[in-house]
C-alpha cells in the first residue's frame, strides 16, 4: 500500500504545527500501573521524529470497552505515566477531555516539541460509530494527522478514519506513522513478494476465526503449518478420534475440503499431548495422532510434530506465525509453543524475514525469551489478521496516497 508516511512531509508541515497522532495504547494496566509497555514503545520512534521537528504533538487511544461512557477504570493517566518515561527530557502533559474546552486549551498551550496526551477516545459515544461530528471536531485540533495505530486499524471509528476523511476534505495531510508503514511493509512484502520458501505457521483454538486467513494464504504459500486446538477439526476431517477435544462439528466438512485443495502444502502435527483435564500439573500422555482414546484431550503438539514443523522453517526464507501451537497458558501444555517459537528464532538468526501477530504468539515468543530475535513483531491482533485475510483496512484505506 503506497501510503505517504510523515518522512514525506515537509519542515513546514511540521514546525510548530498541531499533529494529532492516533496511536494504539490499550495496554493491560493493574491497579493502576501499565503492565506490558510494548505498544507504547512502538509508537516513541513516530513521536520522537514529529518532536525533533518542532511540532506540537496531540496523542489520541482508546482503551478497553468503555461503551460511550466516562469511567475511571478505563482512565489512560497511568499510560500517560509511562509514556513521560520512556520520553525523557520532553514534556509530556495529559488532559482528561478529547475534544471539548479542556482539551482545545490544553492544545492551544502546548508548545512545540512537547507532547499532549488526550483522554480515552472510546468514553465519546460517537467513537465506535464514526459520527461524523465528532471526526469534525478531532480534525478542528489538527493541522496534520498522522495514524500510527495499526491495532487499531481495522476499526472505521471517529479517531482511525472519520477525522482523516475530514482533514483530506479540507486539504490537510493524513498520513502514516513510522509504525503504521513498518507494519504495512513487514506484512505486505511477505503476501505480495515474500522470499521463498514461504511458510505460515497458524495456531489458536478455532478454524473459523481463521477460515479466511488460509484461503487467502493457500495459494500464496508453500508450506501451511497448522497447530493449536484448530487441528483437531481436521484431524476429525480426516476420520480420526479426538477425545474430548475442542472441534467445530460444524467446520468439518470445510476442513475436509481444504485438506483436499492444499495437499502436501498443509502440514499437521503428527503426534500431541493428551489429558484428561486443562490445569497444570495434569497428568500427561504422549501420543500419536491416530491413537487419542475417547476420554482424553488434545492440548499441545508433541516434539515430533515440532521436530517436523521445525524442518519446514529451518529451509523458510519467509515466516508468519499467528496463533500458539497449544494451551500455553498452562505450563504443563507450553513445550509445543516454545519449541516452534525457538525453531523461528534460530531462522531469524539464519537470515529468514519472520513476522509474528498476534497477543498470544507474541506473549508466546516472548514466554520463550526469543522476542528479540524475531524480525517483526506486529502491535495488531485483529489488525493483522485481516490484512493476512486480504482485507481492506479503513484506518489505512483512507490514509493520503503516494503521489504517482
Amino acid at each position: 500500500m503506497a501510503k505517504r508516511t510523515i518522512k514525506d512531509l515537509g519542515a513546514d508541515e511540521l514546525k510548530n504545527r498541531r499533529v494529532l497522532v492516533r496511536v494504539d495504547y490499550n495496554v493491560p494496566v493493574e491497579n493502576g500501573v501499565v503492565g506490558d509497555d510494548t505498544r507504547i514503545r512502538a509508537t516513541i520512534p513516530t513521536i520522537e521524529y514529529l518532536l525533533e521537528r518542532g511540532a506540537r504533538v496531540v496523542l489520541a487511544s482508546h482503551f478497553g470497552r468503555p461503551k460511550g461512557t466516562w469511567n475511571d477504570e478505563y482512565t489512560l493517566a497511568p499510560v500517560a505515566e509511562r509514556l513521560r518515561e520512556h520520553l525523557p527530557g520532553r514534556n509530556v502533559t495529559f488532559v482528561r477531555d478529547v475534544v471539548g474546552a479542556d482539551a482545545r486549551q490544553a492544545i492551544d498551550a502546548l508548545e512545540p516539541g512537547s507532547v499532549l496526551l488526550l483522554e480515552n477516545t472510546r468514553f465519546l459515544p460517537g467513537e465506535e460509530t464514526n459520527d461524523r461530528k465528532l471526526s469534525e471536531a478531532l480534525a478542528a485540533e489538527a493541522d496534520v494527522y498522522v495514524n500510527d495505530a495499526f491495532g487499531a486499524a481495522h476499526r472505521a471509528h471517529a479517531s482511525t478514519c472519520g477525522v482523516a476523511e475530514v482533514m483530506k476534505e479540507e486539504g490537510r495531510p493524513a498520513v502514516a506513522g513510522m509504525l503504521m508503514e513498518k507494519e504495512l511493509r513487514f506484512l505486505g512484502d511477505a503476501l505480495a513478494e515474500p522470499e521463498r520458501p514461504f511458510v505460515a505457521i497458524l495456531g489458536g483454538a478455532k478454524i473459523s476465526g481463521k477460515l479466511d486467513v488460509i484461503e487467502n494464504l493457500l495459494p500464496r504459500v508453500d508450506h501451511l503449518l497448522i497447530g493449536g486446538a484448530m487441528a483437531n477439526t481436521f484431524f476429525r476431517a480426516l476420520g480420526l478420534e479426538t477425545g474430548k477435544s475442542l472441534v467445530e462439528p460444524d467446520r468439518v466438512d470445510m476442513a475436509r475440503d481444504i485438506l483436499e485443495r492444499a495437499g502436501s502444502k498443509l502440514v499437521l502435527p503428527v503426534d500431541c499431548v493428551v489429558a484428561g483435564e486443562a490445569k497444570e500439573n495434569a497428568r500427561t500422555f504422549l501420543m500419536e495422532r491416530t491413537d487419542v482414546p475417547p476420554e482424553g484431550a488434545i492440548y499441545d503438539i508433541g516434539p515430533k510434530s515440532v521436530a517436523t514443523f521445525r524442518d519446514y522453517i529451518e529451509r523458510a526464507r519467509t515466516i508468519v506465525w499467528n496463533g500458539p501451537m497449544g494451551l500455553f497458558e498452562i505450563e504443563t501444555f507450553a513445550e509445543g509453543t516454545r519449541g516452534v517459537a525457538r525453531a523461528v528464532a534460530d531462522a531469524t538468526d539464519r537470515g529468514a524475514t519472520t513476522i509474528v501477530g498476534g497477543g498470544d504468539t507474541v506473549a508466546a515468543v516472548e514466554d520463550a525469551g526469543v522476542a528479540a530475535r524475531i524480525t517483526h513483531i506486529s502491535t495488531g491482533g485483529g489488525a493483522s489478521l485481516e490484512f493476512l485475510e486480504g482485507r481492506t483496512l479503513p484506518g489505512v484505506a483512507v490514509l493520503d496516497e503516494v503521489a504517482a
